[in-house]
């Protein structure tokens, strides 16, 4: 027998619950979950509607489905099971954990890494962990919500939040050089998740060094899809050695969970102790671990998902008649409810692309996000050119 909890009409909590989901609906901003069975990694049974492919993942190359990826994944599993489960800290850091550490150390080139359960966690874990009240951080307006929520977090500690036009690099060197904290840092998506725009990685590599500033980098978008043997975008502008601190997801390429922090051996130990987000999450299930060790390798030493991947993104371009800097491809419609009508046509059309509206994006900016993987056919890109040309 299941137990039912509701509050009583009168509560004031019950009232305010309800005025703001209502107004949320008035306002086509109400979120909800749809549970998707899912048939490949770009592939998904929606109810009695049949398949649906997807241009909504984040697995850019395909290899949450990647027999290789699953092979890793059941044999750990067989072998240790879930593993300990615990912080990092206590008892969840096995040797497996360690060996994933050092092979993400070794392919980003860097002293040390370290591992976190999102990449959210680890954004969190830096730059709250990094600035105190003799910090400036100076941050890009577009960046990711874990990097503003890091900044929130490092600002109830006394750190200064200073905030730069996108990808305005005068605008920056403005703020630096007006900047009189003991220390500063500069934090940036590489990707930028919403416009699929690239960050200026060189020049702020050199205003970083100009002014002496920590440059931290979120390679959530960037890492495994760009770069030699997917290294990220700062491996592909040439700055990689000069960024401070790379922070990764390993839930969008990797195609599989969690965030891990490239850095410096000295860095790692103070983030390991200072970062909250590190210190008081439970560390990812050895499963999880084992399908990572064997994507990395993938990575590593199969050129061709990445080659897949920008195979589709260009195909997509040429067809579309724009130029993509990245999988990431935005169709700014501007209002919500014609957005929400696009996406719907395009699903009853069999094709998956997420309507994204404010808050995640500035009020009149309400777009079509789509995203391209390594998983897609030729003949998927081909569908959604005409979908969309029908939509549109």
């Amino acid at each position: 027998m299941g137990w039912e909890f509701e509050m009583s009409d009168d509560s004031a909590w019950k009232s305010w619950i309800d005025d703001v989901i209502e107004e949320r609906k008035k306002h086509n901003l109400l979120r909800s979950l749809e549970a998707l069975e899912p048939v490949s990694p770009v592939k998904i049974k929606r109810g009695k509607t049949g398949y649906t492919t997807l241009f909504s993942s984040n697995d850019y190359l395909g290899l949450s489905g990647d027999e290789r990826v699953i092979r890793g994944v059941v044999s750990t599993i067989e072998k240790y099971g879930l593993g300990p489960r615990g912080s990092p800290l206590i008892c969840g850091y096995s040797t497996l954990h360690q060996r994933l550490e050092e092979e993400i150390a070794h392919w980003k080139r860097t002293e040390a890494a370290l591992l976190c359960p999102t990449g959210f966690s680890a954004n969190l874990a830096v730059i709250s962990g990094l600035a105190d009240e003799n910090t400036t951080i100076f941050s890009d307006e577009l960046n990711h919500a874990s990097i503003i929520d890091g900044c929130t977090l490092a600002r109830r500690g006394g750190a200064t939040l200073k905030v730069y036009g996108h990808r305005d690099t005068d605008a920056l060197e403005a703020m630096l050089k007006r900047c009189k904290s003991e220390r500063a840092m500069v934090v940036t998506d590489s990707v930028f998740s919403m416009d699929g725009d690239l960050a200026p990685l060189k020049e702020l590599a050199d205003l970083c060094e100009r002014y002496g500033a920590l440059f931290v980098i979120d390679e959530a978008h960037g890492s495994f899809a760009f770069g030699d043997q997917g290294r990220g975008l700062a491996e592909h502008c040439g700055v990689s050695d000069r960024v401070d601190v790379h922070v990764g997801t390993l839930s969008k390429g990797a195609g599989g969970q969690g965030g891990f922090i490239a850095t410096s051996a000295s860095l790692r130990t103070l983030l390991l102790n200072l970062g909250r987000s590190y210190i008081y999450s439970t560390a990812a299930p050895l499963s999880v671990i084992g399908g990572l060790l064997a994507a990395l390798e993938v990575v590593r030493t199969d050129e061709e998902p990445q080659k897949r991947l920008w195979a589709r993104v260009h195909q997509l371009a040429e067809g579309l008649g724009m130029e993509l800097a990245s999988p990431i491809v935005p169709i700014v419609i501007g209002g919500k409810e014609e957005t929400l009508k696009a996406s719907a046509a395009l699903r009853e059309q069999g094709i998956d692309v997420t309507a994204i509206r404010p808050p995640t994006v500035p009020e009149g900016t309400s777009r079509l996000r789509i995203t391209v993987s390594a998983a897609h056919s030729a003949e998927d890109i081909d569908r959604l050119i005409k979908a969309l040309r029908d939509v549109m």
